[in-house]
């Protein structure tokens, strides 16, 4: 694939990680938290000096800890998340196995989403069923979106443009409803077409055709599943509609407050189609299609008895970088940091293309309201200002890396009073291989296309593997949407 000329006016720019303001690389809270301790210590040594001999080489251990990096993150953080993994492991906590038991939520699904269930709602508006993801726990309602995204690399640079500033119209919408918490955007590659596609072709094949036609087409439908793949694409929505100025009564009015909110989100023009709102049968086919890739093609039929648990693994193993389930072994990225320079609207476009294994691309985020928004870029400036005068004051002068980031937070905050949204988001990705000897060529594959996108660096999900996989389903969990 050769690389496309993109127009200046295609290039997107303005990401930035929230930096709090510490001393020697430590955030404001390690910082203080530092201080605190070596008060303390230094209390207790005025009465017992010989401890310091003991507790400060520990705490002089811990800073560095917290204030080095491993991985995009402190390595304090990463040692600490491990140990938790460990001891988890020992206990088996790691480990999920679907059994009879004679518990209430025994049958739920593992890990994030055990606290989900699956409701068959009506559309009055449209006339037809709407699965809605309740969340018992937090009395949330996902609902998800069917999309048919249409190809952008050969539109004129006007309707890319006008496609862009529709969809920020969204964000703006988003951010100013108190009731949606967050959304995402998934796109799941699958190789081959399966059952699926020769159902719609004997459902559409001429029963008189002559007999040379029907065994080129039979000859295609056989042999075509092993040369393309299939592309499933939807937007969750995840509301809260208890955050209305008067909450819904009961989980039936709840559903139906979920559904107006999301049908009032208008997707024309965001240069994608919609196809219809995801039902029931829909969700169960995406997220036991997730954990078993061989039936995502599979009829309609062998989905609409399955209860929503069963649509869940029958046994899966959460290992530090992998996550074992019943149809394969997947192993699950997130975003570790973007590139600082402009980059093209297509970036994505390397994941996106279809490879040997099931992969999906999912984009998470929380649109901030503007109150939030503007309190946020305003700390992230004075944090900024207060890095470059602490380095000048120890070195004479502040960094050119310092000067250009609080530029960056500067011309944030320009944008944001012209009408711009400030969004937190995330890029998750997971690659399914059948097997555990598939496993590093399907590593391969997906660190190849990270690669090619030259620029979004992105790291393994260390300990994190099956809340990940979990993010990229229409389970209603949303990583950055907080209790």
């Amino acid at each position: 694939m050769t690389a496309h000329e993109v127009p200046r006016a295609l290039m997107v720019e303005g990401f930035r990680a929230r930096r709090s303001f510490g001393f020697g690389g430590l955030s404001k809270g390690a910082t203080i938290t530092a201080a605190l301790v070596l008060l303390a210590e230094g209390v207790i040594g005025t009465q017992a000096p010989l401890t310091l001999l003991v507790t400060l080489p520990l705490t002089g251990l811990v800073l560095a800890l917290a204030a080095a990096r491993r991985h995009g993150m402190s390595a304090l953080g990463y040692y600490w998340a491990k140990a938790s993994w460990r001891r988890a492991a020992r206990i088996e906590a790691t480990s999920f196995r679907r059994l009879l038991l004679p518990h209430p939520y025994a049958l739920d699904l593992p890990g994030v989403g055990a606290s989900s269930t699956l409701i068959q709602a009506h559309d009055p508006t449209t006339g037809k069923s709407v699965g809605v993801v309740h969340d018992r726990q937090t009395e949330r309602m996902t609902i998800s979106t069917l999309l048919a995204p249409g190809g952008s690399l050969m539109a004129p640079t006007g309707s890319v443009q006008s496609s862009l500033r529709t969809w920020s119209s969204v964000l703006d919408a988003m951010s100013t409803d108190e009731m949606i918490r967050g959304a995402s955007v998934t796109i799941q590659i699958t190789p081959g077409a399966g059952d699926a596609l020769g159902d719609d072709v004997k459902s559409r094949q001429d029963p008189n055709a002559p007999a040379l036609a029907k065994q080129l087409v039979a000859e295609l439908v056989r042999t075509t599943p092993r040369a393309t793949a299939s592309v499933a694409s939807w937007m969750s929505v995840t509301v809260d509609p208890t955050a209305a100025a008067n909450p819904p009564a009961d989980l039936a009015e709840r559903v139906a407050e979920a559904i107006r909110v999301v049908d009032s989100l208008d997707l024309s023009g965001t240069g994608t189609d919609i196809e219809r709102r995801a039902t029931d049968v829909d969700l169960r086919r995406l997220v036991r299609a997730a954990y078993d890739p061989d039936v995502f093609n599979a009829r309609d039929a062998d989905f609409e008895e399955l209860s929503w648990p069963e649509c869940g693994p029958q046994a899966a193993d959460d290992g530090w970088e992998e996550y074992a389930h019943d149809g394969g072994v997947s192993v699950s990225y997130v975003l570790r940091e973007m590139p600082r320079r402009p980059i093209a609207y297509s970036v994505l476009l390397p994941l996106l293309a279809p490879g040997k294994f099931q992969r999906r691309i999912t984009l998470a985020y929380r649109v901030l309201d503007p109150y939030e928004g503007e309190a946020v870029l305003e700390r992230e400036i004075s944090n900024a200002h207060q890095r470059e005068q602490a380095t000048a004051e120890v070195k004479g002068r502040s960094k050119w890396t310092q000067k250009a980031d609080t530029q960056r937070a500067e011309r944030a905050a320009a944008q944001m009073a012209g009408g711009s949204q400030v969004a937190d988001w995330t890029l998750m990705v997971t690659v399914t291989a059948r097997s555990t000897a598939d496993l590093p060529a399907a590593r391969q594959e997906i660190e190849r296309a990270m690669k090619s996108t030259r620029g979004i660096r992105m790291r393994p999900a260390y300990g994190a593997q099956a809340a990940v996989f979990a993010a990229g389903l229409p389970l209603g969990y949303n990583p950055l949407v907080k209790d």
